[in-house]
């Protein structure tokens, strides 16, 4: 069963008190409460609150509805030439961001060989990787990474041990009081590991998002002063991630100091978005340290101004803010500057994506690819999961343009801003980004930057198994801080590719899961007034099947030519005449065929609990007539049919997320569907185990 590890700590019960797991590898959130205490009030609203129940019902979710289409994968591994270090890693990442929240690693199962090429910090990514494919997976996390982390006394890959306490960090991603310690103690065992010591920050960063937890914060800050560079460029992020929404003054004041003391450009740039973390979202009270880093000498540290000024006006279209980052992208004598000041718009404009591709239509036109480049990302983060047509023409005039970064940042937020966009056809936008994307990786006389985005975003594009968007802005309209920080440290991936995998802390399934009284999933079906094509699943790449085999050409005499070629001249005209005679009959057949297809697609579909459904689909959903389970919180009512005595429909007024229901026949045993196994297919527990072999005689 999967639950937050916060949760026993929410309720009061300490974590070695957890119920054990009924079934492992299984995710039990529609198992029965196991107490009357936990099944009361206090324990349901205990269980919602400390993140366990949404987290365990998301992760069912992305299970049964994992459409993850390896063959995308195993074709890129194809294309890609095999000593290209960059491009093997990139495909790495993708599968990742392909297979988020999914539990499914089968493709590096059935690639382990090539696998073993990552060497270095390609094997810390590869296995952080992990920790973004697991995510949520809390109750199996240490069962999982077991063979990757530190343990006392033996000493592995120092680049497992680090990317495995990495993985773990995502995997508890702002949920991890039950592994802090187990981290703290990786943390201070590490000695003068650097790599290890990164890993540790990192998790460390993670899982205490946001709880401004003193004691980590003064482990990380001794870390971050033994002035290491891979040490303490992560042990900076970590601090920030650690302190990320609190506007603390002390920390703001630790940070600058030392950012200013250090010689090593990694901790300096750390330290600044660092910086820009501890503000989030404090709008006005971060205008003194954002005037301070902006006016410093250091363009690193202005470079964090730009990104402290993104965060702390994120999602609220603050005219003030927007001109002074614009300020900012035409004045600064830094080209790192004046990218991370377009790069602002985007997080400031999060909340009015129809506003950016206006903004920054000009800068999408300068003569500098820095700034080109930042106004792809702010136009990709602003518009992420939008399919917004103005977004899409200018990331697709830009994904041609003669740079090569600007190409790879084009071609990543294309994919942003396509994510879960309807329709997804292969005649669609989506359809043929997907064609450009599969043309620019096999493409071997493309620059790798652009391969290399070209990959990424056929990651972002299927992400989470083709069921999760990226959301920086809840239904509400409030900015979400775990989306705003992963999305903020996912565009550093420019100086340093292990950082990709936060932009899963973006992630949100486009699921409607619908829940009883008991909180657990009922048997329930509900209905799309839409053709089911309109928002289907992107169809699978066809595998290739037909081997190319070199003909050898055959001599052939004068004579034999001629008489083939008379040959051929009389089927000609007899296959004419027969084409003549058939044309209309065969055309006639051709387009009743054609209409008898047209009208075979209903114009809705029943979708079952849990169910996949996309934001320009929520319009469509009703309930369907005399079903037994009806939401609480009921829309308008609507005719099933013109002129029809049918029962009305009530059309849904929670229209994604967690739908609660009640039972209009409570009386009556009711059907609840059964957990979903996870970590993708295995072997069935009913299989007989094989025959022993007959008696024999060992003679050799």
């Amino acid at each position: 069963p999967v639950a937050a590890a916060a949760a026993p700590a929410a309720e009061g019960a300490p974590a070695a008190e957890a119920a054990p797991p009924a079934e492992p590898m299984a995710v039990d959130s529609t198992a029965a409460p196991a107490s009357e205490a936990e099944g009361g009030r206090k324990g349901k609203l205990g269980r919602i609150l400390s993140g366990s129940l949404p987290i365990s019902l998301h992760l069912e979710f992305l299970c049964r509805n994992n459409h993850t289409d390896l063959g995308i994968l195993q074709q890129m591994r194809s294309a890609v030439e095999p000593r290209n270090a960059l491009c093997h890693s990139a495909i790495v990442l993708a599968h990742a961001l392909m297979s988020a929240g999914t539990t499914s690693d089968t493709f590096l199962r059935d690639n382990l060989e090539w696998l073993s090429r990552a060497t270095n910090w390609a094997k810390f990514v590869a296995t952080a990787t992990l920790g973004v494919i697991h995510h949520g997976h809390m109750k199996e996390a240490s069962t999982l990474l077991q063979p990757y982390l530190p343990t006392q006394g033996l000493s592995a890959s120092p680049f497992s041990e680090g990317g495995a306490l990495y993985a773990l960090g995502l995997i508890h991603a702002n949920h991890g009081a039950a592994v802090r310690t187990q981290l703290l103690d990786a943390l201070r065992n590490a000695g003068s590991n650097d790599v290890v010591l990164h890993g540790a920050c990192l998790a460390l960063g993670l899982a205490c998002m946001s709880t401004e937890d003193g004691t980590l914060y003064e482990e990380l800050k001794s870390v971050l002063y033994n002035d290491s560079a891979v040490a303490g460029e992560a042990a900076a992020l970590g601090m920030g991630l650690v302190m990320a929404g609190s506007g603390s003054a002390r920390a703001a004041e630790e940070m600058v100091a030392y950012a200013h003391d250090t010689q090593h450009e990694k901790i300096i740039r750390a330290s600044a978005i660092g910086l820009a973390l501890v503000f989030c979202g404090r709008e006005e009270e971060a205008d003194p340290l954002i005037t301070q880093l902006l006016l410093d000498k250091d363009d690193i540290l202005r470079y964090g101004g730009a990104y402290t000024l993104a965060l702390a006006y994120a999602g609220t279209s603050n005219n003030s803010a927007v001109r002074r980052v614009l300020d900012i992208a035409v004045s600064d004598v830094s080209d790192n500057v004046r990218r991370a000041a377009v790069t602002a718009l985007g997080f400031i404009l999060c909340n009015a994506p129809a506003q950016c591709p206006k903004v920054v239509a000009l800068l999408a036109e300068s003569y500098n690819p820095h700034v080109r480049y930042g106004a792809t990302m702010a136009v990709g983060v602003a518009c992420a999961g939008t399919g917004l047509r103005e977004a899409v023409e200018m990331l697709n005039k830009m994904a041609s343009d003669s740079v090569e970064y600007v190409r790879q940042g084009a071609l990543i937020a294309q994919a942003l801003v396509l994510m879960q966009a309807s329709p997804q056809g292969t005649d669609s936008r989506a359809g043929h980004f997907r064609k450009h994307l599969e043309k620019v990786v096999g493409d071997k006389h493309e620059e790798a930057m652009t391969r290399f985005g070209a990959i990424l975003a056929s990651g972002l594009l299927e992400a989470g198994g083709r069921n999760v968007t990226v959301q920086l802005m809840s239904q509400r309209g409030h900015a979400k801080l775990p989306a705003l920080v992963g999305m903020a440290v996912f565009t550093n991936f420019w100086f340093w590719h292990p950082l990709v995998p936060f932009v899963s802390l973006a992630f949100s399934p486009t699921a409607l899961v619908g829940l009883n009284e008991d909180l657990r999933m009922p048997k329930w079906d509900f209905q799309s007034n839409a053709a089911p094509s309109t928002y289907a699943y992107p169809p699978a790449m066809k595998a290739d099947t037909k081997a190319k085999v070199d003909k050898v050409a055959t001599a052939v005499l004068s004579t034999t030519a001629k008489a083939k070629k008379q040959e051929k001249a009389k089927e000609a005209e007899k296959k004419d005449a027969m084409e003549v005679d058939s044309k209309g009959a065969a055309g006639g057949k051709k387009d009743a065929a054609a209409k008898a297809g047209e009208a075979k697609e209903p114009a809705f579909q029943t979708l079952s609990n849990p169910a996949r459904v996309l934001p320009q689909q929520e319009q469509t959903l009703t309930v369907m007539p005399d079903s037994r389970w009806d939401p609480v919180v009921k829309g308008t009512q609507i005719a099933t049919s013109p002129g029809s005595s049918a029962p009305r429909a009530h059309k849904l007024l929670r229209l994604s997320g967690f739908v609660m229901l009640q039972d209009a026949k409570p009386g009556e045993a009711a059907e609840f569907l059964e957990p979903a196994q996870t970590g993708g297919p295995s072997v069935p527990t009913d299989m007989e185990e094989p025959a022993p072999p007959a008696p024999f005689e060992y003679t050799g």
